[in-house]
């Protein structure tokens, strides 16, 4: 049997599990295509992952939900596909491998003007933030955000797409030297913050009223201050539930009528219809410079173990890509 290369977990664990083992070549079943993976996204999920958190299918498996590539063969019943055609995809389990194959209603068609490093940087990431800031908590002209973690991946995809809707963003981050990162993805303040230390500069920022929403993607550990920083009926975007407890709210604990959301990509993008329309309008802000995709980091495939310390480090910031291709 054919075999190709993949990071295969044998057991769940830290990031030492994760090594690069011959897999099954695989075969395109009715309605899949196979694709050669040039590029696959590094995302907090996959770490979730590593330790069982969502984890599907039982070990060895091999992980990662996201990546672009060409089509290498096209299963039964599949239209609309050449062989070297090339698409992008995510929450499909596989994608730290050469080789994957993936249903045909969950890929996107890459444009020939966006490269296929950046279609796979901006599938997690940036349809997430789309469906945060149209969705979850779409703010107007003048309205005032805070953002967790605006230096990284996903905060920087929010407060871009949030400048473009008018909002006056406040940004957190976890070290001096990101300030710079996140002023330039927009952020019209940026503070260094750790945990929930940051509630009186936000309310002395908003002059006592707090914002209209908070997206935070910082854990258990901002969970209520980002709660106490909002104003009346405010909405908290909350999407950190794996770094730390996950926080137990009882309804009479919840202040001036606020609102959480906690957004599951299975229910924000839970069509085709849905997914090439928050897909398309992407490509558009990316080919029009409204969206800027930060790669910072680029591994080989057999240093996903690296990948995974740095991630979980919080020393990197935007988007993190294995290389399948060495």
């Amino acid at each position: 049997m054919c075999s190709v290369r993949a990071v295969v977990m044998e057991e769940l664990g830290g990031p030492e599990v994760l090594k690069v083992r011959e897999w099954p070549d695989p075969e395109p079943g009715p309605g899949q295509l196979v694709v050669d993976i040039e590029f696959a996204g590094v995302n907090f999920m996959d770490t979730g992952s590593r330790v069982g958190f969502g984890l599907v299918g039982e070990v060895p498996v091999v992980i990662g939900v996201e990546g672009a590539g060409r089509v290498a063969a096209i299963g039964e019943g599949v239209s609309g596909f050449a062989v070297g055609d090339r698409v992008a995809w995510v929450s499909v389990f596989g994608s730290y491998a050469e080789k994957i194959a993936v249903p045909a209603d969950q890929v996107v068609p890459i444009p020939d003007d966006i490269p296929s490093d950046i279609a796979a940087a901006v599938m997690m990431q940036g349809l997430t933030a789309h469906h945060f800031v149209t969705e979850s908590a779409p703010l107007a002209l003048g309205e005032t955000a805070l953002v967790h973690a605006a230096a990284g991946g996903v905060g920087r995809m929010v407060t871009q797409l949030l400048k473009l809707r008018g909002v006056r963003v406040i940004g957190l981050v976890s070290r001096e030297d990101k300030i710079a990162a996140a002023k330039a993805a927009g952020a019209d303040e940026a503070l260094v913050s750790s945990d929930g230390d940051f509630v009186d500069r936000v309310l002395a920022l908003t002059d006592g009223e707090g914002v209209h929403a908070v997206f935070d993607g910082g854990g258990a550990g901002t969970f209520w201050a980002s709660i106490e920083v909002l104003r009346r009926v405010g909405t908290l975007v909350y999407y950190g539930p794996l770094i730390g407890d996950i926080p137990t709210v009882r309804m009479f604990d919840l202040p001036k009528s606020i609102r959480i959301t906690y957004a599951v990509y299975a229910d924000h993008i839970h069509s085709r219809e849905l997914l090439l329309k928050h897909a398309g309008d992407l490509f558009a802000k990316i080919r029009a410079g409204e969206l800027k995709v930060d790669i910072t980091g680029r591994y080989p495939l057999g240093s996903a173990e690296q990948a995974h310390i740095d991630i979980e480090s919080r020393r990197t910031s935007g988007k993190l890509l294995l290389d399948t291709r060495r």
